[in-house]
């Protein structure tokens, strides 16, 4: 059943790719004309295209002359012509899918011709990698081509000023990382003026190594976050506690599920040393929590594996590219719980003011599109989630890497002798070797091991990567050992030194198997680039954390039967189907927990939407008078309703309650009272109140000139939306970590949350709604015309530190006199009786 699922789908690439090579031969056939043009005629091509877009003519029907000129004009800028594959794989980026080819194989280039025709809309085209590294090289390299074509080409990146960065949006063609794109879009929907936003809407992005950005990275939200004041003893506490732990006695952990849990002894030892009655009572809520952060700390996140500590820092690595993440940090808590039990200073955990996932950044695109040389493994996330097809580009030249099967020893030692012997070999022979290893660790460990060999070489995990680009280069030369943690140095090609071709090329050795197959053929794909010789072998042993994982029993009983010495392998096809098979489950776990997460953050997505819009919609309105009458109409119903319920009979209903209500949020005492609605039906009261509150709204706006009121009304509703909105951002955040218990409850926790969230989201509007009418209504219009942000936030990945204060303005405290009666002006000086303001 496998094999013919496989067998349709390379038969529909095989399909596409025929119907593409017939435009292929179209482009082809207007080289010549494209040759004679001069340079300045070549350039007249891009008006004349942006003339026929306007007039009607579609991207589709442009396409081959537009690629045409892209060829032309990049054989004369960048001396570099598109191969004829190059240009399938424009065509497919253009198509809005992915473009799966080989390291080597000119990805970078390729992007120039779906950029080039997707600019003639005069929308913007954005080019998005994975560091600021390769955004600038690209945008250099590429920059020569479009501007020599007549484009403009921008760059975003950090540290950029708005202005800055609103010109390099206005651009044709802009280059910058995913994490500044997705910042920008958080940063937009927080201004105070539409005036400070930075980005267009968002029209075509091509994402260079687009299973990185969008699978690796994707469960990984941008948050821009403020200060959240919690004390940090209780960080410290709870490390001191859990250092006395002792597995299986006090906790169980499940190395599979990394799952780590107290047994009831564990329990009890916590009650009797926090001297408390019990743990799971509602009082002790954050203590349990902490508690269970600090025992994760200890039990389930490793030192140079999952972090270092660096410069008196705790830093994130990255589980897939083995670099160090600087800035990021763990959420709820954790990160401060590692820094309580490394002993470093404990940060303050922060208030997220916007978050969004990379998930739903990209899929606001108009039209995605993605590269990268390993995809197809993931194929179905990528359609399923993205709307994206994986098509399989065939390579310039045919591949000459031999891939050897896995060598399996029996232990850990056993591998890591025979790794050191073959670099020896391969070293004293000539031949490069590039060695990947999955965490600092055994990068480290080989290092130690190599250098008491005597052989030089080179080490580029999360302790160095400033040299990356440096090392990666040179990887390929005679003689070269280079030990890379899993892709560090994506994007940069390995060329291969002088005479080295003649050596076999560059060996690849990976030293265990990665819990994605992609990753591992990333590794491989090192090797042979533009048909080059190479070759790459995996070493593996049944102590590695994959084969202990799965299914490692089975080897080493069939090791046992065949009497295998220690230090001699198995080689196998069987064993690396067996070893695939185990990574397909992994795959299938991950992608599954990405399904659930992205189903969670759609919840959140629909809110942020429409918050966001109706944002919008202040900012550019002249006149918000409209909107704050039905807020204010919307507030008085719901509250007329809450006293005059339609199960009681009109004598119970609480007519008083309405007065001191409407009272003390949209009128003064004296203009309504009990007498006056007595008799009346629920919408004659809520007419009657209207009315008097219109009556009421009118005197401000007379006494204040309606230019001033337009102001106060704009300053009062962001202020309520952005308070209101941050506080609920965090309340779902709460709402959602603890929502998996439902399941204990036969409850299915997504929907529980959806339900939940739904609740919370009317509350927080009916609560904004309230607000915005309290503060019209009653608030002095003289100090409020002044636009502030309810926070100052950093920009930071899940989640950061160096939390900012938060500055809401606060009137003068004032200490209360005896003698100020209830209806006496306020001390503190907002002209309002004491009853209706601090009293």
């Amino acid at each position: 059943m496998l094999g013919l699922l496989k067998k349709v789908i390379g038969d529909t690439d095989q399909r596409q790719l025929k119907k593409w090579q017939k435009t292929v031969d179209q482009i082809e056939e207007l080289g010549e004309d494209m040759k004679k043009l001069s340079d300045d005629d070549l350039r007249k091509k891009t008006d004349e295209f942006k003339t026929r877009y306007q007039g009607g003519e579609s991207l589709d029907d442009l396409l081959p002359e537009a690629f045409a000129v892209v060829r032309e004009g990049s054989t004369r800028a960048l001396k570099m012509r598109h191969f004829n594959v190059q240009l399938l794989g424009g065509v497919c980026l253009h198509k809005g899918d992915i473009s799966e080819m080989k390291t080597g194989e000119g990805k970078t280039l390729v992007a120039t011709l779906a950029v080039y025709l997707n600019a003639l809309t005069g929308k913007g085209v954005h080019v998005i990698t994975v560091n600021e590294y390769l955004v600038r090289r690209d945008s250099t390299e590429m920059g020569k081509l479009y501007e020599f074509l007549g484009l403009t080409v921008g760059l975003n990146i950090s540290g950029m000023s708005k202005d800055e960065k609103r010109e390099a949006y206005n651009c044709d063609v802009l280059y910058g990382t995913n994490n500044e794109f997705g910042f920008d879009y958080l940063r937009d929907n927080m201004v105070l003026y539409k005036e400070q936003m930075v980005q267009r809407p968002l029209h075509f992005a091509i994402v260079d190594e687009v299973d990185s950005i969008l699978i690796d990275e994707a469960r990984t939200p941008l948050i821009i976050s403020g200060s959240a004041e919690k004390s940090t003893q209780l960080y410290t506490a709870a490390n001191s506690f859990v250092r006395m732990l002792k597995e299986e006695e006090d906790y169980t952990y499940d190395e599979k599920t990394k799952n780590v849990q107290m047994t009831d002894e564990g329990v009890s030892k916590a009650e009797r040393a926090f001297n408390i009655d019990n743990l799971f009572d509602q009082a002790h809520v954050q203590l349990n929590h902490h508690i269970n952060q600090a025992l994760k700390a200890h039990v389930v996140m490793k030192r140079d594996d999952d972090y270092v500590v660096d410069d008196g820092e705790v830093a994130i690595i990255d589980q897939f590219t083995g670099r160090i993440m600087k800035g990021r940090r763990y959420s709820d808590g954790l990160h401060q719980a590692i820094e309580a039990k490394e002993g470093l200073e404990i940060k303050r955990e922060s208030m997220t003011m916007a978050s969004i996932t990379f998930q739903n950044y990209f899929r606001m695109y108009e039209k995605l599109a993605g590269m990268t040389g390993t995809a197809k493994t993931e194929e179905e996330e990528f359609r399923n989630i993205y709307g994206m097809n994986v098509i399989a580009i065939p390579t310039n030249e045919p591949i000459a890497r031999e891939d050897r099967p896995d060598l399996i020893y029996k232990t850990m030692d056993a591998k890591f002798k025979a790794i050191v012997e073959k670099i020896k070999e391969l070293n004293e022979k000539g031949q490069p070797v590039l060695v990947g290893t999955v965490s600092v660790d055994t990068s480290e460990l080989l290092s130690a091991m190599l250098k008491k060999r005597g052989v030089r070489h080179n080490v580029l995990n999360a302790k160095n990567h400033e040299r990356e680009a440096e090392i990666i280069e040179n990887a390929g030369r005679q003689r070269g050992v280079t030990i890379a943690t899993n892709m560090a140095g994506r994007g940069t090609d390995i060329k291969l030194g002088d005479g080295v071709t003649e050596l076999g090329g560059l060996y690849v050795l990976g030293t265990e198997r990665h819990e994605s197959r992609r990753i591992d053929n990333q590794l491989r794909g090192r090797s042979g680039r533009q048909g080059d010789p190479g070759m790459s072998q995996f070493y593996l042993s049944l102590e590695d954390v994959l084969m202990r994982r799965f299914g490692s029993e089975n080897m080493r009983n069939m090791m046992e039967k065949l009497g295998l010495e220690e230090d001699q392998p198995i080689e196998s096809k069987l064993v690396s189907r067996a070893v695939e098979q185990a990574q397909k489950r992994v795959e299938g776990n991950n992608f599954d927990a990405r399904k659930q997460l992205l189903q969670y953050d759609d919840v959140m997505r629909e809110q942020r939407d429409i918050i966001y819009e109706q944002r919008n919609e202040v900012l550019e309105a002249e006149n918000l008078k409209p909107i704050v009458e039905k807020m204010t109409e919307s507030t008085i119903e719901r509250n007329v309703q809450l006293y005059t319920p339609a199960d009681d009979v009109p004598e119970d209903w609480n007519l008083q309650g309405i007065v001191d209500y409407i009272n003390a949020t949209v009128l003064d005492e004296v203009e309504i009272a009990e007498k006056d609605i007595k008799g009346l039906e629920p919408e004659e009261i809520v007419e009657l109140i209207v009315d008097k509150v219109s009556d009421e709204y009118k005197r401000r706006e007379e006494k204040f000139t309606p230019e001033r009121m337009r102001e106060f009304e704009k300053v009062i509703l962001l202020r309520t939306v952005d308070s209101k909105w941050t506080s609920h951002i965090d309340q779902m955040d709460q709402l959602r970590q603890g929502i998996h218990l439902r399941a204990y409850g036969q409850n299915d926790p997504l929907r529980e949350y959806k339900f939940e969230g739904f609740e919370m989201f009317e509350q927080m509007v009916a609560s904004i709604e309230e607000n915005v009418a309290k503060y019209i209504m009653k608030a002095q219009i003289e100090t409020n015309l002044e636009r502030k942000p309810v926070a100052e936030g950093k920009a930071v990945h899940k989640s950061a530190g160096n939390q900012q204060t938060e500055e809401k303005k606060k009137r003068t405290p004032y200490i209360k006199a005896e003698t100020t009666g209830r209806n006496d002006p306020c001390p503190c000086g907002s002209g309002k009786k004491y009853k209706n303001c601090h009293g």
